[in-house]
């Protein structure tokens, strides 16, 4: 964060001093919201949760090396008092923004802003210093702690948003406003909360309604192929840049194929030229999301030759999304086991196919360990059903659906679109697929591990990579 006193913070937040002797004291450290987090120079920001109350450990931060605490009330310690901590960091992010002038990149969508965002941040950073949003931290606590660590010389911050309910890409973008706002997709990610896709449609596109004017500098980054997000393109005053595979896409992709291993390979196209790109990543689905990373660094003024060259070697940034790692005996396991959507699990298993062709002479199985997609609402017996279905069509080898009623659903899906004796079965939670790949699987075997995040499928992947250990407790 840049050098701030506690009296200008104060005052920016509209807060009250309270057992400060140097109000000029000044924040050099980074802002955190745990208290092991803390370095010399922080501000601690003490949120009360349903389990733990930072207030309680403000003594620790201070001892720490935390120069004051944003609290909302009197400790003890130094501390700039407020009536709501989440607004004041909100208030606080939007000044240091505003006061640095660094190109603010916002983005959300459905399914694969994680991903898209690691790609972004890796291929700006090739150009200028940039920040961005580290792991899924998108949200109205998350996004403002990443806003602050910008310096004065940050040249671009990008920003993960996310979204449950109309209105919150709304109040995110109110924090941080973007010059660049890219929308991904309109999917099925939490259709049970939002009440349907255009629903979805309608906050997501909050994000393009938040942009200057074109001749301000505002630029909307929108998905050609999905009709939804293109039709944002009249909600807003900025001028409006296409990514896709369709023709009219200003930044597009042309002769897409796998490699051998399931990695895209594909030409891109802008505006300036075009070049080869062949991605470190696994699946089709992330084509899109390098062509979404391409126009935003194509806006930023960057040649083509060097976006190509910086998405080659991007990798994934954050946990459990697409992480495959291959065994000493020979056997791949693939954790995407971070969240999982009707889109991603498709996006995955497609992903699984393409991975497992190549070993398939040799007798090489990928095996799906599927759990529950959450939020979904009335549709979820559907949806379930559909991915079941669609690991049959796949020629998936063996789905391991793991879990309760939406676990059945799975495997009832892949049993009705012609999934035989053992071809598919459900276990009860995860030590029991574990205990059943530890029996079957052989060298060669790919392994794809994904369920939404309250699953905790991930300990499944953790524990085959860990060949003696057995999950743990969550």
């Amino acid at each position: 964060m840049i050098a701030l006193s506690l009296a200008e913070i104060a005052e920016i937040v509209g807060g009250q001093a309270h057992d400060i002797p140097d109000p000029g004291a000044r924040i050099t450290g980074p802002v955190v919201i745990d208290s092991r987090e803390v370095r010399t120079g922080s501000l601690f920001a003490a949120f009360a949760g349903e389990r733990v109350d930072g207030h309680d450990y403000a003594e620790r931060a201070v001892a720490a090396g935390a120069t004051a605490v944003l609290a909302v009330r009197p400790l003890g310690v130094p501390a700039i008092v407020v009536d709501d901590v989440q607004a004041a960091l909100g208030a606080l992010a939007r000044t240091v923004v505003e006061r640095l002038g660094t190109d603010v990149v916002a983005l959300t969508g459905s399914a694969g802003k994680t991903s898209t965002k690691d790609l972004i941040a890796q291929v700006l950073d090739r150009h200028a210093p940039t920040v961005w949003t580290p792991g899924s931290l998108n949200n109205e606590i998350g996004l403002p702690l990443t806003a602050l660590r910008a310096t004065e010389e940050t040249r671009h911050l990008v920003l993960e948003m996310g979204a449950r309910g109309i209105g919150h890409i709304r109040y995110l973008t109110g924090l941080t406003p973007p010059r660049i706002g890219l929308v991904l997709n309109v999917g099925s990610a939490h259709i049970g909360e939002f009440g349907g896709r255009e629903q979805i449609a309608e906050a997501k596109g909050e994000m393009v309604e938040s942009l200057p004017a074109a001749e301000d500098g505002g630029v909307a980054v929108l998905n050609a192929d999905d009709p939804l997000v293109r039709a944002m393109a009249s909600r807003t005053k900025a001028r409006v840049t296409l990514f896709g595979e369709a023709d009219e896409a200003a930044v597009r992709a042309e002769n897409v194929h796998l490699t051998d291993a399931g990695r895209p390979s594909f030409t891109l196209h802008t505006p300036t030229g075009c070049s080869d790109v062949t991605l470190r990543l696994y699946g089709e689905h992330h084509v899109s999301n390098a062509l979404a990373a391409a126009a935003v660094a194509h806006e930023l003024g960057m040649p083509v030759e060097e976006i190509a060259t910086a998405l080659s070697e991007a990798g994934s940034l954050s946990r459990w999304r697409m992480e495959v790692t291959e065994r000493p005996d020979g056997v791949t396991i693939v954790n995407d086991a971070y969240n999982a959507n009707p889109e991603s699990m498709r996006a995955a298993l497609r992903a699984l196919a393409a991975m497992g062709r190549a070993g398939q002479a040799q007798g090489a199985r990928t095996w799906a360990v599927l759990g529950k997609m959450a939020e979904l609402g009335d549709a979820s017996l559907a949806e379930h059903d559909a991915v079941g279905r669609l690991a049959v069509r796949l020629n998936v080898s063996k789905l391991v659906a793991v879990g309760d009623r939406e676990a059945s659903w799975l495997q009832l899906g892949a049993y009705n679109e012609g999934s035989w004796g053992e071809e598919s079965v459900h276990v009860s939670d995860a030590q029991a697929a574990v205990d059943l790949l530890r029996r079957e699987l052989r060298p060669g075997d790919v392994v794809l591990v994904k369920a939404s995040r309250s699953v905790g499928l991930e300990q499944v992947a953790l524990a085959l990579l860990d060949t003696e250990g057995e999950v743990s407790g969550r």
